[in-house]
């Protein structure tokens, strides 16, 4: 809670104009601060106000409630691909961080597979690294809904005092995570790009912060358990093995239909012929280097020769030189392809969480400073409207003599 040192406290209204979500104010009468029922203890009007007569309570868990709390959950998200139930490739990533995070512990990996009909998942995640799957079906998991899945789920969450709850950061997962958190009165780190157990055995989140300047690490010290969206293609997904085997636990599910306020009236499948940059094996992208729209055609040419994907940096996605679908980076799409090519892109941080996760990255700028040369496997320094379509030449060359032979 919020506390106001009536001593201290000079009623000079600093803190009623900095607090951003008008939940402190100094009325006319007392001329001292007031702390409203809507405060979110964000800490504005603590460091603003000059006198130290604010301060902020928080609950402290005792380290035998602490204890309580134990083992590694991931929420195992599906979709149905030609009527078909499979498990989403981020889920398989997750079980490779969460494998590494539960080892650090000592701690079991369980995920969570809610919905209708999909026993035949669990398998794949055994094979991944899952010491368990806790089982929720009912014919209202179906299809995804709100109201269903955070119900069912906060009430596993409950039950069961997981330490750690990862979710990847999906339509979906970006849906239920926060809802779940609000439910149990926990907290939420969303769109990490690293995990890490500190010497307490806290999880470490970290994420961009400030518009992607700066790398934020975020600790949940008061609640349990802790929780965080993960990004599609942030983590390596782990090898299968077909051998790993694991306990399978049945969860009871009561829901009613009427705890449900959507109803899925009819689906509609739809040819995306929209290009998933994300699931590219090797990506050619382009930044403010290539100088004009239409020298991305040479860029283009490179990635049809290559057999890649054309992407880009968000500076071309904003003035209008490649659709949204394609941009790399914080605010665009995340990708971990086996071969990146970035030409003309200097690295802001904003780009490199996006693509620092690829296999191998070829990076060609004219600048020997510039950012991402640092986490490029090979430099080149150079102009990239001459050795773009230098390198399409000696790509066709090779494709024409291994077609030869």
């Amino acid at each position: 809670m919020l506390i106001v040192d009536i001593e201290k406290c000079i009623g000079c209204g600093i803190c009623e104009k900095v607090c951003p979500f008008g939940a402190i104010i100094v009325p006319a009468d007392t001329k001292k601060a007031k702390v409203l029922e809507n405060c979110t203890l964000c800490g504005t009007c603590v460091n603003a106000c000059p006198y130290g007569a604010l301060t902020i309570e928080r609950k402290t868990i005792s380290k035998e409630q602490l204890s309580q709390y134990t083992g590694v959950f991931i929420w195992g998200e599906w979709e149905k691909r030609e009527n078909v139930p499979h498990i989403k490739n981020v889920v398989l990533e997750l079980l490779g961080k969460g494998r590494e995070l539960a080892d650090r512990l000592n701690e079991e990996l369980t995920v969570v597979l809610a919905g209708y009909k999909v026993k035949e998942l669990i398998p794949t995640l055994f094979h991944h690294g899952a010491d368990k799957v806790i089982l929720a079906e009912h014919e209202l998991l179906g299809a995804y809904t709100t109201d269903g899945y955070a119900t069912v789920i906060s009430s596993i969450i409950a039950a069961k005092k997981p330490s750690i709850v990862l979710y990847g950061a999906t339509p979906n997962g970006r849906d239920l995570a926060p809802r779940i958190a609000a439910r149990l009165g926990l907290g939420l780190t969303a769109d990490c790009t690293g995990l890490d157990i500190d010497e307490e055995n806290q999880l470490v989140q970290t994420r961009p912060a400030f518009g992607g300047n700066i790398m934020a690490s975020i600790l949940s010290p008061y609640t349990r358990p802790q929780m965080s969206t993960v990004r599609p293609n942030v983590f390596k997904k782990p090898k299968e093995d077909q051998t790993r085997e694991g306990e399978t636990e049945i969860f009871e599910v009561t829901l009613k239909r009427s705890s449900i306020r959507t109803k899925i009236l009819e689906e509609i499948h739809v040819l995306d012929e929209v290009v998933n940059i994300e699931e590219a094996d090797k990506l050619v992208s382009v930044g403010r280097g290539i100088e004009s729209k239409e020298n991305i055609k040479i860029a283009q040419e490179l990635a049809e020769a290559m057999g890649a994907t054309l992407s880009g940096s968000r500076a071309l996605v904003d003035i209008g030189w490649l659709p949204h679908a394609r941009q790399v980076g914080q605010s665009g799409k995340t990708v971990s392809p086996n071969l990146y090519l970035a030409f003309g892109i200097s690295g802001a941080v904003q780009h490199l969480v996006g693509m620092k996760s690829s296999d191998v990255i070829i990076a060609v700028n004219n600048d020997p400073e510039a950012p991402i040369f640092k986490v490029a496997n090979l430099s080149v320094i150079g102009d990239v409207l001459k050795i773009i379509p230098e390198l399409t030449k000696l790509i066709k060359e090779h494709n024409q003599k291994k077609e030869s032979e």
